[in-house]
């Protein structure tokens, strides 16, 4: 309580340090939440990508891709190394919606399920209804991800209109907070005849619809390395591009750590003034406690004593803009992710661990900041003190 006390000597300027504080833990928590959302969903790029490669006409970086004849799948197929080849067609579900957003925009993928022969560990799992089947070729049915069941406001039974045709919904995935939550799945069949739509009207007459795919995802052999097998695909198809998992990860990983640190900085520069602010607080209530100071010295208080007292003071301090800048950041996290499901779009993920270092980070940065004048005014001659006017 005494403590309590010290704090409110002067409401305006403890007010005004602990909003100082306040508004860096507020940064810290939005602009950490956001780059957890990204951090998450590299993860789960990278968990897709580990155990296969992605073949495609054009770099899979770019914003399209030609098509490729699944006469290319047949090829991949004859390799050494490879144990199964999955065409697929991949797409936008809407051409206007390439997304200027940082979030994965909604996206339609089709491909025969079964393709992959079991060799794909990436799992995602029913939430209602059921998953695509082989048999589902020929109809135009669709499972979506969560994001997109929540977007469209759709469940088992109902239809949902992709790119101009009708298709039912026959599941809806558990969240994975990851890519798949923004993507509608159908049979291969269908997604072709949605793409070869999206080619310019002078290449369509020449193109099959039921030849295409956007890009083939080819499965090694157990104890084939994909590293190999994206080499021996580059010595004979030297047309075609490749991915593995570590070219995900050096392409991607390192553009995200630059974000990241671009993010956290933002939110530390905040949280340095803030820290400022608690020095600067400190010191002039030091100043004024100056003759209090030299009485508690006098009748024998330790200096250690007297530091400690300080400290927790200015630890205080931290901790009430810790929580109170935690508490804005949640809910601006919160409202900006309801409003972002509307379209599809969740850009923040606040984890309990974000949370616990928000606050963690304010209290000892109160600590720290005050430890400076909190250690002058132990050292203080209680004489000395005695006489300060």
């Amino acid at each position: 309580m005494k403590t309590l006390r010290n704090l409110t000597r002067r409401k305006l300027r403890t007010g005004l340090t602990v909003t100082g504080i306040a508004v860096g833990i507020w940064a810290l928590v939005v602009f950490g939440s956001m780059g957890n959302k990204i951090n998450v969903l590299v993860e789960g790029g990278s968990k897709y990508y580990a155990d296969k490669v992605m073949v495609s006409q054009t770099a899979l970086y770019s914003a399209t891709a030609d098509p490729l004849s699944l006469s290319v799948a047949d090829q991949l197929r004859a390799m050494d190394g490879v144990a199964a080849v999955r065409p697929e067609i991949t797409m936008l579900i809407d051409d206007h919606d390439s997304s200027g957003s940082m979030g994965v925009p909604p996206m339609i993928a089709g491909s025969t399920p079964g393709s992959d022969q079991g060799y794909d560990n990436f799992k995602m799992y029913i939430a209602e209804g059921r998953d695509l089947t082989a048999a589902d070729e020929g109809s135009y049915v669709t499972v979506l991800g969560s994001d997109l069941a929540r977007k469209f406001d759709k469940k088992p039974g109902d239809t949902l209109v992709l790119r101009g045709v009708t298709f039912t919904v026959v599941g809806v995935r558990e969240p994975t907070l990851t890519a798949p939550d923004s993507v509608a799945s159908i049979p291969l069949a269908a997604a072709q005849e949605l793409y070869v739509k999206t080619i310019p009207a002078m290449y369509r007459s020449s193109v099959k619809a039921s030849d295409l795919a956007t890009s083939m995802v080819v499965y090694p052999t157990p104890g084939t390395a994909p590293a190999t097998v994206a080499a021996e695909i580059h010595e004979a198809l030297p047309d075609l591009s490749t991915m593995t998992g570590a070219d995900f990860d050096k392409e991607v990983g390192s553009s995200v750590a630059i974000l990241n640190a671009i993010l956290v900085g933002i939110g530390l520069i905040s949280l340095v003034v803030g820290g400022l602010s608690v020095i600067n607080t400190m010191a002039m209530s030091i100043a004024e406690r100056t003759r209090e100071i030299g009485i508690k010295r006098a009748i024998g208080a330790g200096r250690g004593r007297v530091l400690r007292e300080l400290v927790i003071e200015a630890a205080l301090i931290g901790l009430a803009g810790g929580l109170i800048g935690l508490s804005f950041g949640a809910l601006v996290v919160s409202l900006a992710n309801d409003a972002g499901r509307a379209s599809g779009t969740v850009l923040f993920l606040l984890t309990p661990d974000t949370a616990a270092t928000a606050l963690l980070f304010a209290t000892g940065l109160g600590a720290f900041a005050g430890f400076v004048p909190a250690l002058h005014a132990a050292r203080l001659d209680p004489v000395s003190a005695l006489r300060y006017e």
